[in-house]
């Protein structure tokens, strides 16, 4: 009896021993990412993903980081490889935690990513598919300010290039506003991002 209990507390001792290399993985890679050293962090979330098979947002920060450094990329045979590497980790995301609201919303983004690169190209093969992404999410989590402010400003994007008015976008921007103030993230490292640019289109929708 004393040896199972032994070895029972033995394994709790690991799990708390892992959890808090995680958290401090976790942190470490956060604080690379703030200074502005993206390709550290990255390579910290990899490390932390292979360590912690089930984890999914270390998996979800590295295609995150690979889909913001798209935006701004020209040159298609780098922003493929990006965005190849994105949608793979976006991929084990998925596995990990399916129907979540918060990786359905990186996976429109990523889409999102070669709709920006080549709209000609890549709007009719993306655009009905990240639309019903942000369908269900927003079916999944009404009240995910994420949800609701992304699906907002790419509805915003479509009304505006097909000519129709924008301002009811607007209203959905100014209500994931209120919904970030009260807005509470499941863990430290949950997404807690979009304010800032949800604050910057609704002061656009204002011009």
């Amino acid at each position: 009896m004393k040896k199972l209990l032994f070895i029972a507390f033995a394994l709790i001792f690991v799990n708390v021993q892992s959890q808090n290399q995680y958290e401090k993985g976790m942190s470490k890679a956060f604080e690379l990412w703030g200074s502005g050293d993206m390709t550290a962090a990255e390579q910290l979330f990899e490390r932390i993903a292979k360590a912690e098979k089930d984890a999914w947002l270390p998996y979800y920060y590295v295609a995150q980081i690979n889909s913001l450094k798209s935006w701004e990329e020209k040159d298609i045979n780098v922003l493929k490889a990006q965005l190849d590497k994105a949608q793979e980790y976006i991929d084990i995301a998925k596995s990990k935690s399916p129907n979540n609201p918060e990786i359905m919303v990186l996976q429109a983004h990523i889409y999102t990513n070669w709709v920006a690169f080549d709209g000609a190209t890549y709007g009719m093969k993306y655009g009905g598919i990240i639309a019903e992404i942000y369908n269900k999410a927003l079916s999944l989590a009404p009240k995910n300010p994420r949800v609701v402010y992304n699906k907002a400003e790419w509805d915003m994007g479509s009304a505006r290039y097909f000519g129709k008015d924008t301002a009811p976008y607007c209203e959905d921007i100014k209500k994931s506003i209120e919904l970030f103030d009260s807005f509470e993230p499941e863990t430290e490292f949950s997404p807690n991002w979009g304010r800032e640019r949800a604050e910057q289109v609704l002061a656009e929708c204002k011009k």
